[in-house]
């Protein structure tokens, strides 16, 4: 029988490892980290004219460190893989509300995840030492964006309220699991600043509240509900033109668990793993990333090729995304 500091190594290591089923490609102790991290990047603040747009993002994550509280490696982590195919359909309406025009946008991701746990470890409410899922895990929606155009071009700005994420299927025990059995409200606010025409500058900030996640799966063999804590992370970048079509810059994003977890744990879990459960509550994530950049124009097409490098994680993965990300105007 394991000891109760190995249980809790172990629990620590699976527990930060429960979220790789997310876009952000992340494993972490905290929150519920719904947004993929770095996804947005060049003139983000800047929303293109009155009409009907799609946009693909291509994107693939590998990490084979695993870093707890105090930001050391977890030995019991091996790696953790993701690759992911998103659809983005975009509407920009020509009415306008205070000064900026209307528009909604709808998000349908797929994602392919797998997941290793070192020396044959089992782990999770299947005792395995190995995961692997693929499907939907939520669609995203906002039925409300606000995008100005301001100081001659210069500047421009983007409100959604909210984005919000609507789950789809749950996680079944699966550590790597894709199903998504909670919702994610995030008010979402981007600027991009022209100071001229061939320098660019973008934030796109970001405060997720989540909701109740039913029977999340724990190492401990039990499911338990879990209020994922809050989260704030923004993207953000910077370019510049040598051509009207061809940019190059850099790009990242910064990630902080603004509140602790908390878990509904009832009778049926024992006292040992509660005292477990609520040492687990107040492990919260954090992560940045920064790395190179490319954007092209072609006619009504637009494409970015980017990397990212992850460093100072707490509780979460540490490892690198690319991005390859398509825009067609109709």
């Amino acid at each position: 029988m394991k000891s109760s500091s190995g249980m809790k190594k172990l629990g620590v290591a699976v527990l930060l490892t429960a979220a790789v089923m997310m876009l952000a490609a992340s494993a972490w102790a905290g929150g519920g980290q719904s947004y993929p991290l770095g996804a947005e990047a060049f003139m983000v603040g800047a929303a293109p004219p009155p009409g009907f747009y799609f946009k693909n993002y291509a994107y693939y994550y590998h990490a084979s460190d695993l870093k707890d509280d105090h930001g050391d490696n977890i030995d019991a982590f091996d790696d953790v893989t993701v690759w992911a195919e998103v659809m983005r359909f975009i509407w920009i309406s020509k009415k306008e509300i205070l000064g900026g025009n209307y528009g909604q946008h709808l998000f349908i991701p797929l994602l392919d995840v797998s997941l290793d746990f070192k020396n044959g470890v089992p782990a999770g409410p299947k005792h395995k030492d190995s995961y692997d899922d693929s499907g939907v895990p939520y669609i995203i929606y906002s039925p409300f964006i606000l995008a100005h155009h301001l100081l001659q071009g210069k500047l421009h700005t983007v409100f959604s309220l909210p984005d919000i994420y609507i789950p789809v299927g749950d996680d079944k025990g699966n550590m790597a699991g894709v199903g998504h059995n909670f919702w994610t409200f995030e008010p979402v606010f981007a600027v991009t600043y022209f100071p001229d025409p061939a320098l660019e500058f973008s934030l796109k900030f970001m405060y997720d509240f989540n909701t109740k996640q039913d029977d999340c799966p724990t190492v401990y063999g039990f499911n338990v509900d879990r209020t994922p804590g809050d989260e704030f992370h923004f993207d953000y970048s910077a370019s510049y033109a040598f051509s009207k079509s061809f940019r190059v810059g850099v790009n990242g994003y910064c990630y902080w668990q603004t509140s602790d977890d908390d878990y509904d744990i009832d009778g049926s879990v024992p006292p040992p793993v509660q005292g477990l459960l609520k040492d687990d509550e107040g492990n919260r994530s954090r992560v940045y990333a920064v790395g190179p950049g490319i954007w092209y124009n072609y006619k009504n097409m637009f494409f970015e090729l980017r990397t990212q490098f992850e460093f100072e994680a707490k509780n979460k993965t540490e490892g690198q995304n690319v991005w390859f990300n398509f825009v067609y105007a109709f």
